[in-house]
């Protein structure tokens, strides 16, 4: 029996988990173990998990819901997606149940996250990955997505390719659109780009997609933070696609003009935010290969 764990159950991981436990519910072969508290916990125990899309609703029962490793037991995989700025407890308070064996596939906003887990389990597969959706928290226990795009991308230069591929099956027989691919730190750094940019100006400005679009001076606000962030990667000699800044500004011009970003939600509702790992991260990225950011400086220390 594989044993697949979801860490973080927010719009990333309560919809790719939801779409998992739905599709293992019954399998001898998978098992899908939730790991939540609190509200969310009590919802899913009680109804399922919910994913609302825009013309369905699907609800998923995985084989067990808790935040209790004795219960939780040993994982094969760990699939992560809480915050960025709860990386090191979440991972730290559920020891128990990784063991060397475990992989574990990070899906966070930032970056920086396989090198953070590595630090904390440095003998095991820490792969990287990132995903394009547009989902969020409607209740506890219920996830409302927004439009049709959805895709996985994942991949590692040092985990055994029939454990990556394994993991590609699962997701694939799930209907999950995944992709594993070779070069998944660039990948990893061209969603980052969008989605960094993103975050840095919905919050900086305090606007959603459609304003920002509608605005010429906000345009510009986001064309030059693409501009600064694009200058760090390719300093540290990522091999970034051709025209980059028109590509991200064609996803975003894509993307539901209603929607914004997870950090300016978490500023709107006076949550913790990942400013430390969507924007103070490309300062300071910038620092390390001498490249100046000052939008990305003006925009961190307003937000930090």
């Amino acid at each position: 029996m594989i044993r697949i764990g979801i860490l973080g159950l927010g719009g990333v991981g309560g919809y790719f988990g939801g779409l998992l436990a739905k599709a293992y519910y019954n399998s001898t072969e998978v098992e899908v173990v939730f790991i939540a508290r609190g509200a969310t916990k009590e919802a899913i125990a009680e109804n399922g998990l919910k994913i609302i899309n825009d013309d369905s609703e699907v609800i998923a029962y995985p084989k067990l819901v808790s935040n209790n490793p004795d219960e939780i037991g040993v994982l094969d995989y760990l699939i992560c997606a809480t915050k960025t700025y709860d990386i090191e407890e979440s991972l730290l308070s559920l020891q128990k149940c990784i063991t060397p064996k475990t992989v574990i596939l990070p899906l966070y906003n930032g970056v920086d996250a396989p090198e953070r887990i590595q630090k904390i389990f440095p003998e095991n597969d820490i792969l990287q990955g990132c995903v394009y959706i547009v989902s969020m928290i409607a209740s506890p226990g219920t996830i409302r997505r927004l439009g049709f795009y959805e895709k996985l991308f994942f991949g590692s230069k040092t985990t055994s390719i029939d454990k990556l591929e394994e993991l590609q099956n699962i997701l694939q027989k799930a209907k999950i659109e995944s992709y594993l691919v070779d070069n998944i730190e660039e990948t990893v750094w061209e969603k980052f780009i969008f989605i960094s940019a993103l975050a840095s100006a919905t919050s900086y400005l305090n606007q959603n997609i459609g304003e920002i679009q509608k605005k010429k001076k906000s345009m510009k606000v986001y064309v030059e933070l693409l501009h600064e962030i694009e200058s760090v990667a390719k300093a540290k000699g990522l091999q970034l696609p051709d025209d980059i800044v028109g590509k991200t500004i064609i996803k975003l011009e894509k993307s539901p003009k209603e929607a914004t970003s997870s950090m300016h939600r978490d500023l709107l509702a006076n949550r913790n935010t990942e400013a430390t790992s969507l924007t103070q991260f490309v300062v300071n990225e910038g620092l390390k290969y001498g490249v100046t950011t000052p939008l990305y400086e003006k925009i961190a220390n307003a937000l930090l």
